[in-house]
């Protein structure tokens, strides 16, 4: 999974933004506004459609739910659709235009009052159309970790179910190199940067950086970021005052983050830049480097390619001097269930978000889709319990706050110029921040 996305995107192209003005449309004549509590009673029976994009992991996961869900109500039949992630866009507006959905994946996502309008995502305008059903009176809505259910709301309401949680400002290391150096777990920058110039000294390569993808080496931007700005309101106030240019990408508090970036790519291993995230894990399992920025997303393959020979950990890369504003991991929630208003089995549907919100179910699906868990008391694996100081309240990552301006030029896409600095690019954090302002204020 890619970290360095842009979760918000403008208006559609071509074929699917036709689809999507079609969906709309329909969507707004057929869909109501009826309360989710006045369709939560009655017999669960008949068909009911579910509708997710595909991954192996959370289909499995969905799988032994759905197992379990028809287990209790045999006399409801679950139509279960799987679709690649590429796909998504399209199939999801054609099968609400159609109106043969019940439960889908959706992320309406609240555009900032100071971003202009048409940044709306599809999901958004779906939203604000009444596709979904609101559940925020719904008393399985209590069973999820509040931060995580308050960074999900649209206009203050609830539209979706989440189903885990991602973690990406931090690194994995290794323990036992660690202990062969007297090393100890950073909780500021400088000791931070003391641990890797003491391993640079012995020969040891401190990270281990996928530059070759480019999102890879960004993830030290957002580790950066979430040290600068550690809360999810610190976030977005800063985007704000972007987007209002009452804050610029050269001032010195950002060019700072640039320079923390910098300095990690000065840890890294040689011709980084040339290196396939793909190929990051067996370096990291072989010993050649010490750390590697990843999201926890990819445990199940650091663990498969250290195969035991020696233990490994996570944390956060501490890129502040104040070690509180290192304590917590910044994230993402992954994929969110939400009911149509259009169901033709809104009892069922609604039914099935409360059955998947309840803990003993919940941990069926958490038990093989790998995400960590989005409720208090899941028992989850070893690696998601040894961070758990990290993931006490959820905070999402900068590129999750982030609303890109399809106007602006591209060294302002994220808008912190990480692949400007050399070696991804040829210049000096100064000279990358100077040319992200640049193609930032040409939106405007």
């Amino acid at each position: 999974m890619k970290a360095i996305t842009q979760k918000r995107r403008a208006v559609r192209h071509g074929a699917v933004a036709i689809a999507i003005a079609g969906a709309l449309i329909a969507l707004a004549g057929c869909s109501g506004t009826t309360s989710a509590s006045g369709d939560s009673g009655g017999k669960v029976s008949g068909t009911l459609n579910v509708l997710v994009p595909s991954a192996a992991g959370s289909d499995a996961g969905f799988k032994a739910v759905n197992a379990a869900f028809q287990k209790k109500y045999p006399d409801a039949k679950i139509v279960f659709t799987t679709v690649p992630t590429n796909n998504w866009a399209s199939v999801e507006s054609s099968r609400l235009s159609a109106g043969n959905v019940d439960v889908l994946v959706a992320s309406p996502i609240e555009t900032p009052s100071y971003v202009p309008a048409g940044s709306e995502s599809f999901d958004a305008k779906a939203a604000d159309a009444g596709t979904f059903v609101d559940l925020s009176n719904e008393s399985f809505m209590k069973n999820w970790t509040p931060t995580v259910i308050d960074a999900l709301k649209y206009k203050g309401k609830d539209y979706s179910v989440p189903t885990g949680l991602s973690y990406y400002t931090g690194v994995f290391y290794n323990k036992d190199l660690f202990a062969k150096h007297g090393l100890q777990v950073p909780t500021t920058w400088s000791e931070f940067v003391a641990l890797s110039d003491k391993l640079k000294a012995a020969g040891v390569t401190p990270l281990g950086i996928g530059g070759k993808d480019s999102w890879p080496a960004g993830l030290t931007m957002l580790a950066a970021v979430q040290g600068a700005y550690p809360t999810q309101s610190d976030k977005a106030d800063l985007a704000e005052q972007l987007w209002k240019q009452k804050a610029k990408l050269t001032d010195p508090k950002l060019v700072d983050i640039l320079s923390k970036v910098d300095t990690m790519y000065g840890y890294a291993e040689q011709n980084f830049a040339g290196v396939a995230y793909s190929d990051v894990p067996s370096l990291f399992a072989n010993g050649s480097v010490a750390m590697t920025p990843d999201g926890t997303w990819n445990q199940t393959t650091i663990d498969a390619a250290v195969a035991g020979k020696f233990s490994y950990g996570y944390f956060p890369i501490p890129t502040s001097d104040n070690a509180a504003d290192n304590a917590t991991l910044g994230g993402k929630v992954e994929i969110r269930l939400s009911a149509t208003t259009a169901s033709k089995n809104k009892t069922a549907a609604l039914a099935y978000l409360d059955f998947f919100s309840q803990p003993e179910n919940y941990k069926l699906f958490i038990a093989d889709a790998g995400f960590a868990p989005a409720q208090a008391g899941i028992a989850s694996t070893p690696f998601l319990d040894s961070i758990k100081d990290y993931t006490k309240s959820f905070s999402l990552a900068w590129d999750n706050i982030w609303t890109a301006n399809a106007n602006a030029g591209p060294a302002a896409k994220f808008p912190f110029n990480y692949v400007g600095v050399a070696p991804l690019g040829t210049g000096t954090p100064e000279s990358a921040a100077t040319a992200a302002q640049k193609d930032w204020s040409a939106a405007f």
